[in-house]
């Protein structure tokens, strides 16, 4: 299986994969610039190189890059979508240089428009921003989201939404990122056994569950539909150590890449939701041997 955490990039590129390695993570996440910037340069070819060895040298995949927090390219503002639009751009370009498979972005906001007239700014704006690109072995992902104000892709209809307006428009396929706290937040019971065979069964019906490879792994500080956008940390939240039991080991889910991002709140955190998620799969391992 594939565990892996967004690691930092400070002091240098390579050492957010050195830092997944020691964390027992064998794929990792992180941002190519500030999330809360606008401008974002290009990591010089040493770094990328130093990047691509230690990854291959270690089988450290997929590398998932998540898009700066600024960007809304469903914008209404033409300001905020021109920024956003060049900032995707530089999202692309960085993550088709540093070689990662994916680059996972929120939808947006459709703010003072329609849901409808949000989803087709969105699609026009990624054409813009892609355009002229020839990348190989790349993908960008949706990420569901909580629900919150007027962001888009709180239903999968609304993802598939996007996905279809773009389907051959963009020079790479495009899929979907399924985040565990936000479905939970946003009304989907990812914590039954009978909730979550209910909700793999509507991903695969909607979105075609080969479209989701990467899975973002948070439990959530909000309750049920509460559309609170918060995560907690593995079996701290409402989702519990048993519901990531059941998420972990569902045999349609279990190929996928487990991604965390939960908060770092006291020193050592990151190496306990990296060590819980791969104690629930070993105990599913060894609960299916001995019954067999």
């Amino acid at each position: 299986m594939r565990i892996g955490i967004h690691c930092s990039t400070s002091g240098a590129l390579v050492n957010a994969a050195k830092k997944a390695r020691e964390l027992g993570a064998n794929c990792l996440q992180i941002f190519s610039g500030s999330p809360r910037m606008w401008k974002a340069v290009m990591p010089p070819d040493d770094a990328l190189a130093a990047m691509r060895a230690y990854r291959a040298e270690y089988d450290l995949a997929p590398l998932v890059i998540h898009d700066s927090y600024l960007i809304n390219c469903a914008a209404a503002d033409e300001l905020i979508r021109a920024k956003s639009i060049a900032g995707m751009r530089g999202e692309l370009e960085r993550a088709i240089a540093i070689g990662a498979e994916y680059l996972v972005m929120h939808p947006g906001s459709a703010k003072d428009q329609t849901l409808e007239s949000g989803i087709e700014t969105l699609a026009n704006s990624l054409d813009e921003a892609a355009r002229g690109l020839r990348p190989k072995g790349f993908r960008l992902l949706l990420e569901n989201t909580a629900g919150a104000g007027s962001t888009i892709g709180r239903t999968l209809e609304e993802l598939r939404a996007i996905r279809d307006l773009v389907a051959g428009r963009l020079p790479f396929e495009v899929g979907y990122c399924l985040d565990t706290c936000h479905l939970y937040a946003s009304g989907f019971d990812v914590v039954t056994q009978k909730g979550l065979d209910g909700v793999v069964a509507d991903v695969e019906r909607v979105l075609g569950l080969e479209h989701v490879p990467v899975i973002h792994t948070n439990d959530s500080k909000g309750e049920f539909a509460s559309r609170l956008d918060r995560h907690a940390n593995i079996g701290e939240g409402h989702i519990g150590l048993e519901g990531f039991r059941r998420i972990l080991n569902h045999p349609k889910l279990r190929e996928k890449a487990f991604v965390l991002e939960t908060p770092i709140d006291n020193e050592g955190d990151d190496q306990r939701n990296v060590d819980a998620l791969k104690s629930l799969c070993r105990k599913s391992r060894t609960t299916t041997k001995r019954s067999s």
